[in-house]
C-alpha cells in the first residue's frame, strides 16, 4: 500500500453495531438476490452475541419499496430490478432468523446502498465514535455503509469474516479500498475482542 495510506482508526470507546441488509432476500438462496452468505452470517452472529454480552448497540439495516419509495428509487430499480421483490410483507425483508434478533434492536428499512440515506441512523449514533460494520454486500451497501459513516465522523470497523459479497473479486478490492482510505478492516477475533472491552469499560463506569 502507498506511503500515506491505510492509518489505524481502532476501536474508540463508544462503539455500536450496523449489521447491513442480513435479510432473507440476500441469504436465502432462493431469492433472485441471493448469495452465499452462511459463514457471514454464522461470523455475524458470533460478533453480535459478544456485543450483546457487552451493552454494545445492535442495529440492523433492511431494504423495502412500498409504492411511495419504489418511485424516489426509479433509477436503482432499473439498474438492479431484481431488487423489486423486497416488498413490505414478504419473507424476504426480514432480519435472518440465525442472527438472533432481540426486541430492542432496531431495523431500519432503506432504499438505496447506505445505511445512513433517509434513514434515522445517525441520529440514533450520536455520542458513539465507532460503527462495526456487518453485512451484505461488501461493494454495495457494506462499502457506502462506510464512506458514509467516515463522512459522519464515526470510525468504521469491518470484520473481514463478517461481511460478504456475490463475486470474489468485487469483495477483495472494496475491503482492500476500505482499508486503504475509510475505515479498518480486522479479524473477527479482533472486533469480538474489542466488544468485550467495551463491556469492561462499561462495568468499571457503572
Amino acid at each position: 500500500m502507498s506511503e500515506g495510506f491505510g492509518g489505524d482508526l481502532g476501536f474508540g470507546a463508544s462503539p455500536a453495531v450496523v449489521v447491513v441488509d442480513l435479510v432473507n432476500g440476500f441469504t436465502d438462496p432462493e431469492s433472485p438476490l441471493g448469495a452465499d452468505l452462511d459463514a457471514v452470517v454464522e461470523s455475524t452472529r458470533t460478533l453480535l452475541d459478544a456485543a450483546r454480552e457487552a451493552a454494545v448497540p445492535v442495529l440492523f439495516t433492511t431494504v423495502v419499496y412500498d409504492d411511495a419509495n419504489e418511485r424516489a428509487a426509479e433509477v436503482f430499480l432499473r439498474k438492479v430490478p431484481a431488487l423489486a421483490v423486497l416488498r413490505p410483507g414478504t419473507a424476504w425483508i426480514e432480519v435472518d432468523a440465525r442472527l438472533g434478533r432481540r426486541d430492542g434492536e432496531p431495523v431500519l428499512p432503506k432504499a438505496f446502498a447506505s445505511a445512513f440515506f433517509g434513514t434515522p441512523l445517525a441520529s440514533m449514533l450520536a455520542g458513539r465514535d465507532t460503527l462495526v460494520v456487518c453485512g451484505a454486500s461488501t461493494s454495495g451497501c457494506v462499502r457506502a455503509t462506510v464512506v458514509d459513516a467516515l463522512q459522519h465522523g464515526l470510525a468504521p470497523v469491518v470484520p473481514r469474516e463478517c461481511v460478504g459479497d456475490r463475486w470474489d473479486a468485487a469483495h477483495e478490492a472494496n475491503l482492500f479500498d476500505v482499508q486503504a482510505k475509510y475505515g479498518d478492516v480486522v479479524p473477527l477475533s479482533e472486533a469480538v475482542g474489542a466488544m468485550h472491552q467495551a463491556g469492561q469499560r462499561a462495568a468499571e463506569n457503572a
